[in-house]
């Protein structure tokens, strides 16, 4: 695109919509099935149990810290969970890393999780999930005005 003098926005502007008409075209017109190779496939990480949102989350790295020193980093407070997921596979790992983390862990065999143990911080025990005011066997009737 040349701009001349004389050529005014209308001009740039009508350019700039032909090379984006082109484009467009050009994109649409490939065939989808050999337009590009497939992404390659993510490896499949554990679903996570229906628990609170999780805070943290651990897993085994190669040169990362262990479970034990990972949660001593962490804030300790009481209301956290600390819950271990591994595969039936991973069992005995996972019970090993619930002994070796210093304070109460659960551990939930997923049959469906892959890969090594993971490890998670959540807000889901009883003290977090009360309600407000204690309940007494019936509702509250409401007052009339």
């Amino acid at each position: 695109m040349i701009a001349r003098a004389g050529s005014g926005w209308q001009t740039v502007l009508a350019d700039l919509s032909l090379i984006l008409f082109m484009v467009t075209a050009a994109v649409v017109s490939e065939d989808p099935g050999t337009a590009r190779p497939a992404p390659p496939a993510l490896p499949a990480r554990p679903a996570l149990p229906a628990l609170g949102e999780p805070v943290a989350v651990w897993s085994a790295a190669a040169g990362g810290p262990d479970l034990a020193e990972w949660l001593a980093t962490t804030a300790h407070d009481p209301r956290l969970r600390v819950t271990i997921v591994a595969s039936p596979v991973e069992a005995e790992a996972a019970l090993q890393l619930a002994r070796s983390a210093g304070r109460p862990a659960r551990v939930l065999i997923e049959p469906d999780a892959q890969g090594p143990p993971l490890a998670t911080l959540t807000y889901d025990q009883a003290l977090v999930a009360r309600g407000l005011q204690p309940m007494t066997g019936q509702p509250a009737k409401e007052k009339a005005p």
